[in-house]
């Protein structure tokens, strides 16, 4: 008679081999769950792409006659065209967070939490999903690329692909960073309702920063969104040199290098990754 022994995940079974392999089916399993939640809500994605698709037609194409092309630099569809992509995979990576605390006040976590893997592993697994799908859902915005006034060329939207999995992975993180820290999910609704509207207007994809007033730009430094957008802009910009629109963040008059934009974003998400898992490790 064969007798099977559960070991914990801090103890040897199988070897470091045996370990990495189960924490990464662990990972696997939580994208493909929502891979699979993306693929059967339909209606759900549809109506969430339908946001940033009227913003981008109706706003963008009835504001284009008032705002002048000179003011920005490009088109106003042009000019909101990255807005319009944050805003794709904000939703999707925000709803990350959502779900991790309902789950907890379904029970779903708690059966999750029986698994032999660590609870970092189970945090990383949501993170890496919810990057997944928020990208996801942003490429299909891609195609309306040619709507703004932007050339299908296949390396600038390999490159806007790169910067939205970035930004997709920045807010994931900081989703989730509040989320542990939540146990109702109406407080975490009411949190973003004052958060995240204001990050969004203070990004840059709607109206230049230097339209704001100084205290305003101040905010917009510290400002992870504005980071963003202001880099799929400037990628924009690097392949399409008569789409330069106008400067983003500033930092003493002068814009900060695009490599540098790229390394603030995935460290904000790193650091906020790493936050959440560390109050994620405490006992429920």
């Amino acid at each position: 008679m064969t007798t099977y022994t559960w070991k914990s995940p801090g103890t040897p079974y199988g070897g470091s081999t045996g370990r990495l392999r189960r924490e990464l089916r662990a990972v696997h399993a939580l994208i493909h769950r929502d891979l699979l939640r993306l693929a059967c809500q339909r209606t759900h994605t549809a109506l969430m792409l339908l946001h940033p698709v009227l913003y981008l037609f109706i706003l963008g194409g009835g504001l284009a006659a008032l705002i002048p092309r000179s003011s920005l630099g490009v088109g106003y569809q042009a000019y909101l065209f990255p807005g319009m992509l944050m805003m794709t995979v904000q939703t999707p990576a925000i709803m990350v967070g959502i779900r991790l605390i309902t789950d907890r006040e379904s029970g779903y976590l708690r059966e999750l939490l029986m698994a032999p893997v660590h609870r970092s592993t189970l945090l990383l697994g949501s993170c890496a999903g919810g990057t997944l799908t928020a990208a996801v859902q942003g490429a299909v915005l891609l195609g309306l690329a040619g709507a703004a006034g932007l050339p299908y060329d296949p390396l600038l939207l390999v490159l806007l692909l790169a910067g939205m999995i970035l930004a997709s992975f920045t807010i994931t993180a900081l989703a989730l960073a509040l989320a542990v820290s939540l146990r109702r999910a109406e407080t975490f609704h009411t949190l973003l309702g004052l958060v995240m509207m204001p990050l969004l207007f203070l990004s840059g994809g709607f109206f230049p920063l230097t339209a704001l007033p100084g205290w305003a730009r101040t905010l917009s430094e510290a400002n992870p969104l504005a980071y963003a957008v202001d880099l799929l802009r400037r990628v924009i910009t690097l392949r399409v040199p008569e789409q330069a629109a106008t400067a983003g963040v500033e930092w003493a008059g002068h814009p900060p290098p695009l490599p540098l934009e790229a390394a603030l974003l995935l460290t904000s998400g790193t650091l906020a990754l790493l936050w959440a898992a560390h109050r994620f490790n405490r006992p429920e």
